[in-house]
């Protein structure tokens, strides 16, 4: 007995375990990625070890009306979003503008930066978006020369990808808590890399990017994927990763979530870096 005891212990003690799970709302209900089967995984991701305790508000289909849909965002210290479809009503996004500028958490998952190009402070949120018409007029694109993100004011598209395949993150802002702890390469798994993002790029941090190759039919340019960003009082996470369940079945994928919404939440990370983490060698998918 003593024997099977002992590593399930370790085990419980290596766990970190959290006093006051964080409040957490998911919105989604239009995406034209499988909201439907990824958000149960990102909420299984964000309640392990009693991070927190996630809600789902699921906005009516494409083509119904919008109106109803009034998430009560300050019951929660963080929204994350896994939508991409019709812009709110006025009172939904000014009750949104007024939740994260006072200091409430955003978290934007992937195609989520693909949504509402027209409205701006949503933009300013998520520092660089894609599609939706966006170009030049939507701001520049972030790219790294020399060692720093520079704003880039080429003319041309906003937002593509090429091939979906496996590729290599790399830590661009190893101090920040999000990153803190985090091998400065790690791979991940089969994914869409986003590139050519362009928007307002204010008050952004990139903490990670990825080279987008060619050969892939990608820029040919090393692609922000993880910011952070500041917007009010509020703090903004936003990863550009997720494309469907391989990506997100991914301890890489999961551990920055988790991460990244502890910190947009509170401004602090006391998550450990999981054990099984990946490395620049080899993948680690979740189960």
């Amino acid at each position: 007995m003593k024997s099977l005891l002992t590593p399930l212990l370790l085990a419980a003690l290596s766990a970190t375990v959290y006093a006051a799970p964080l409040k957490v709302l998911i919105v989604d209900g239009q995406n034209n990625h499988a909201w439907a089967q990824t958000t149960p995984e990102l909420k299984k991701i964000l309640e392990e070890n009693g991070l927190a305790t996630v809600d789902v508000a699921t906005a009516p289909a494409k083509g119904q009306d919008l109106n109803g849909f009034e998430p009560n965002f300050f019951a929660y210290q963080v929204v994350v979003s896994n939508y991409n479809g019709a812009l709110w009503s006025d009172k939904t996004r000014s009750e949104f503008e007024k939740y994260v500028s006072n200091g409430g958490g955003f978290v934007s998952v992937h195609a989520a930066n693909n949504s509402f190009p027209e409205w701006l402070a949503y933009n300013e949120m998520i520092g660089l978006g894609g599609w939706g018409g966006r170009s030049e007029k939507s701001g520049p694109y972030l790219r790294l020369r020399e060692g720093k993100w520079t704003a880039d004011t080429t003319v041309g598209r906003g937002g593509s990808h090429g091939a979906q395949h496996e590729f290599t993150i790399e830590v661009q802002a190893p101090k920040h808590p999000i990153m803190a702890g985090l091998p400065p390469k790690w791979k991940h798994s089969k994914d869409e890399l986003y590139d050519r993002l362009r928007g307002p790029a204010q008050n952004v941090t990139v903490l990670a990017s990825a080279f987008s190759d060619a050969a892939t039919k990608g820029s040919g340019e090393n692609e922000p994927l993880l910011f952070a960003i500041d917007y009010g009082k509020g703090r903004v996470f936003h990863t550009a990763l997720g494309h469907g369940l391989e990506a997100i079945k991914d301890v890489g994928f999961a551990t920055t979530l988790q991460r990244g919404t502890e910190w947009a939440a509170t401004g602090k990370v006391t998550q450990k870096v999981p054990a099984n983490f990946p490395t620049e060698a080899a993948l680690s998918p979740r189960p």
